[in-house]
């Protein structure tokens, strides 16, 4: 059974989506629109997260109230270096969410993902993880991530982005049908260097002033 690509059409991503676009906006905008978006992709992402009650006691009275149902908290996983972005505004919603890192690079002959990196919460296996990371272009990456967080048996895995490729997407579903993505938009395809068309250009170095 292949895991479902969701698209988060929120009019408020998509209006900020456009803006990150523009190639005249600004490196400082650039990184407050994707903290801001990301808010908001985590808002639709955790949708799901099972919820228990216990007994609290208002000012007025004594109620049984909703509150998160897992003991421990969610892990998020940046693809460094340009999920740093994604992780940023995530933790603005989810302070309490514990942090993991996975570096990787992709050779620019063999677009294969190169890990550098690598550390994540001891007890990972006990968290539900979000591996973020703004773009899914050629896939490689992406699978590279999950393939290597995987083997830390967490209790559940969904991939976060903002732009994805439909070769990206193919690639992802084919090495780990059972992941679901949920993304910002699907773009048209990629060029002959990796990138995604129309996309924003590369997003590290839009976020971080860098060429």
């Amino acid at each position: 059974m292949q895991a479902e690509v969701t698209v988060i059409s929120h009019p408020l991503i998509q209006h900020k989506l456009t803006l990150m676009r523009k190639a005249e906006t600004s490196t400082a905008k650039f990184r407050t629109l994707l903290k801001e978006i990301s808010l908001l992709l985590a808002y639709e992402v955790t949708r799901d997260l099972p919820l228990k009650t216990e007994t609290i006691k208002t000012p007025l009275a004594t109620m049984e109230a909703p509150v998160l149902a897992p003991d421990k908290k969610l892990v998020i996983v940046s693809i460094l270096r340009a999920g740093q972005g994604i992780l940023d505004g995530m933790l603005e919603l989810m302070p309490s969410a514990r942090v993991g890192h996975i570096g990787l690079y992709r050779d620019p002959k063999t677009l294969i993902a190169v890990e550098y990196y690598f550390k994540v919460p001891h007890d990972v296996d006990k968290r539900d993880m979000l591996v973020v990371d703004p773009m899914l272009a050629t896939g490689h990456s992406a699978a590279a991530a999950v393939t290597r967080l995987k083997s830390t048996n967490p209790a559940s895995l969904k991939f976060v982005c903002l732009l994805a490729a439909p070769e990206g997407i193919e690639y992802l579903h084919e090495q780990h049908p059972d992941v679901p993505i949920y993304t910002a938009a699907i773009d048209e395809k990629l060029d002959d260097r990796g990138y995604i068309v129309p996309g924003l250009g590369d997003a590290g170095d839009r976020l971080f002033g860098t060429h």
